[in-house]
C-alpha cells in the first residue's frame, strides 16, 4: 500500500472514531485491506504516482456553497498551471463536475451543478448531518453537500478512476483541515456495507437503473438510514401509472447496464412497500444536450450520439429519451 493510500484510509478511519458511524470500524478496515490485496485496478498505482506529482500552490479561498472552486492566493505562474492541467487530464474521462481549480476549468461531461440546483431546494437542510452519497462518481455532489454544512460526508463508489479523481481534487483542499476531516470516499459498493442505520441523509443519484434487483438496492439504502432519516433518490423514469416499468433490451441509450425504468407512481409504490414514508416527487426533468455532452475533458461519445438523430425524444434504440426524477422520502 502506498503512503498516499495509507493516508486516505487513515484519515477516514480517524473521522469515524468519534462519530455516529464508529461501529463501521468493526468491518471496514478488513474490507479495505482485502481490496488493497485483490481488487485494485491495473492503473491504480500509476494514478497514485501522478497525484503525488501535483503541485500545491497556496490557496486563498475554497468555494463549495455555489460551486467547487479553489482559488490561488496570488496569480499562479503559467508553468504550474499547465503542469496541474496536464496531470489532471491523465485522469480523463471526467464525467461529473464542473470543477474550477487554480484557474483551470474542468469542463466535465455532466453539468452536475444543474442537478444539484434541482435537488437542493427540496431536501432537509444538511447542516450538522451525517451524509452518505451512494454511487458518488468523482465526488462533485459530495463537495456541495459539505458546502451545505454537513458534519461528515462519505461517498462510496467501486469505480477506482472516480476515487482517484476525488483524491486529486481533495489534494487542492488540503490547506483546509475541515476538508480533510469531514469528507471521504471509499472505493466500494453499498452491497459491501454493513447496515449502519446511522446516516441522517442518504443520496443515490443515477444508480437505481443500473441494478438488476432495484428493490434489494432500495433496501440497502434504507439500511444505512437512521429512523426518520431522509433518502434522496434520483433515477431514470418513464411516463405511466403505478404498474408501468420499462425493462430495456440489450441497451438503453447505448448503455448495456440499464435494467428497470419505473414510472414515478410505480417507484412511489416500491418505496412505500419497503418502509419509506412521506414520499414525494420533487422534480422531473428531461436530460438536455447542454446538460450532458462531450468536452475537452470527456472527448468521446455523449448523449447526442445516443439519441435518434431524426427524433431526439427517442433513444437510438427507440425508447423514450432520458427523463430523470427526484424523489424524497423518510425511513419509517
Amino acid at each position: 500500500m502506498s503512503k498516499l493510500e495509507q493516508t486516505w484510509l487513515h484519515e477516514c478511519y480517524q473521522s469515524l472514531l468519534d462519530s455516529p458511524l464508529s461501529h463501521w470500524l468493526q468491518t471496514l478496515p478488513a474490507l479495505m485491506d482485502n481490496w488493497q490485496r485483490t481488487g485494485k485496478h491495473g492503473e491504480f498505482d500509476k494514478w497514485c504516482r501522478l497525484i503525488a506529482k501535483l503541485p500545491t500552490p497556496n490557496v486563498d479561498t475554497v468555494e463549495l456553497a455555489e460551486s467547487v472552486t479553489v482559488a490561488p492566493s496570488q496569480d499562479i505562474n503559467p508553468y504550474t498551471q499547465k503542469q496541474i492541467e496536464g496531470l489532471l487530464k491523465q485522469f480523463m474521462p471526467w464525467r461529473k463536475g464542473p470543477y474550477h481549480i487554480h484557474g483551470i476549468h474542468i469542463d466535465t461531461e455532466w453539468r452536475s451543478d444543474w442537478k444539484w440546483d434541482r435537488v437542493a431546494p427540496h431536501i432537509a437542510p444538511l447542516a450538522n448531518r451525517q451524509v452518505l452519497d451512494v454511487g458518488c462518481g468523482s465526488g462533485y455532489h459530495m463537495w456541495r453537500m459539505l458546502g451545505a454544512g454537513a458534519s461528515q460526508v462519505i461517498g462510496v463508489d467501486p469505480t477506482q478512476l472516480f476515487y482517484i479523481q476525488f483524491q486529486a481534487i481533495k489534494h487542492f483542499m488540503q490547506h483546509d483541515s475541515v476538508a480533510s476531516e469531514r469528507i471521504h470516499f471509499l472505493p466500494m459498493g453499498i452491497e459491501e456495507m454493513q447496515p449502519l442505520k446511522a446516516f441522517d441523509t442518504v443520496f443515490s443519484m443515477g444508480v437505481l437503473y443500473h441494478r438488476k434487483d432495484p428493490l434489494a438496492f432500495l433496501t440497502q439504502l434504507k439500511d444505512q438510514l437512521r429512523k426518520g432519516g431522509e433518502l434522496i433518490l434520483e433515477t431514470l423514469v418513464v411516463d405511466g401509472d403505478e404498474n408501468t416499468v420499462l425493462m430495456a433490451g440489450e441497451r438503453y441509450a447505448q448503455m448495456r447496464n440499464v435494467w428497470f425504468l419505473p414510472s414515478t407512481a410505480a417507484l412511489t409504490v416500491w418505496l412505500a412497500r419497503l418502509g419509506f414514508e412521506n414520499i414525494r416527487v420533487v422534480d422531473i426533468n428531461h436530460t438536455t444536450l447542454d446538460e450532458q455532452r462531450a468536452t475537452q475533458w470527456m472527448d468521446t461519445q455523449s448523449l447526442k450520439d445516443f439519441l435518434d438523430p431524426n427524433d431526439i425524444t427517442r433513444t437510438i434504440e427507440g425508447y423514450p429519451a432520458p427523463q430523470r426524477a427526484v424523489l424524497v422520502a423518510n425511513k419509517a
